[in-house]
């Protein structure tokens, strides 16, 4: 059913996309796997791209032919160029972007890749013969054979979520965790352990008062990432800055005993 493949990636977040588009752009055969096609290039968190140290590496990424910048450019709502105050070695361009546009470019420009296949469902497992992993095996049992894989589970690898006092498989909110690689890394010798993020809720602006606020726009002379013909966008959106106070914190430090 399947073919042998140069190379299969295991999960479609941002780091796994560029991955494949990197390995199918050199002239390899490649399979993207990943357990939800809706959900390609998800901006879980925080929706920007770049920033402090990681504003860099998205344009070093566009410098070896990477999709990353160019993506952002097309799906940004606001750029700014941090830490202008410094040298120029420590300048660090952001840009707030609309979510869904983000993920639909990066669908767009992996479907239009050359040497590129998608499939959708679980990996549970890696095939190891002779000490050298040759394929993945999924959660329905299917042996995909490949000569390299790689990795970009991302939180989804035995993933856990906590809100509030109660805890949960998942890898990201309403999405399951990914079982099976975990445990088969173990036993194959890897250490395994934990980081946390936290992500702020959601909710809708039209609610907000935002007199309240204190407004940021982006920079009057926009940039953008790519050194590529990407446009910057013709009008940008507005971020509003809040801030916390001594209130607030002795309400967060009611609950410091029960945080996970």
């Amino acid at each position: 059913m399947f073919p042998e493949y140069d190379v299969i990636v295991v999960g479609a977040g941002h780091a796994g996309c560029e991955a494949a588009a990197a390995a199918a752009n050199m002239g390899s055969r490649v399979l993207l796997v990943t357990m939800n096609m809706n959900t390609i290039a998800q901006m879980s968190c925080n929706p920007a791209m770049g920033g402090v140290a990681k504003g860099q590496i998205v344009r070093e990424i566009d410098a070896l032919g990477g999709y990353s910048g160019i993506i952002s450019d097309k799906s940004m709502i606001q750029f700014r160029m941090l830490n202008l105050s410094k040298g120029p070695a420590m300048w660090s361009p952001r840009t707030q972007n609309d979510r869904m546009l983000f993920a639909e470019q990066w669908r767009l420009a992996l479907e239009q890749t050359q040497n590129l296949d998608f499939w959708q469902e679980m990996v549970s497992g890696l095939v190891v013969k002779e000490n050298r992993v040759v394929g993945v095996r999924t959660s329905l049992g299917i042996e995909i054979m490949g000569k390299a894989v790689v990795l970009t589970n991302g939180t989804f690898l035995n993933g856990k979520i906590h809100i509030g006092e109660k805890n949960f498989g998942g890898g990201r909110a309403a999405e399951r965790s990914a079982t099976g690689i975990t445990e088969q890394l173990i036993e194959l010798g890897f250490e395994a352990g934990r980081m946390k993020t936290g992500t702020p809720p959601r909710i809708d602006g039209r609610s907000l008062d935002y007199s309240l606020m204190e407004e940021q726009p982006g920079d009057t002379d926009s940039g953008k990432f790519s050194f590529t013909n990407t446009k910057a966008p013709e009008k940008q959106l507005s971020c509003w800055i809040t801030y916390t106070n001594e209130n607030v914190h002795k309400q967060l430090e009611q609950g410091f005993d029960k945080s996970p």
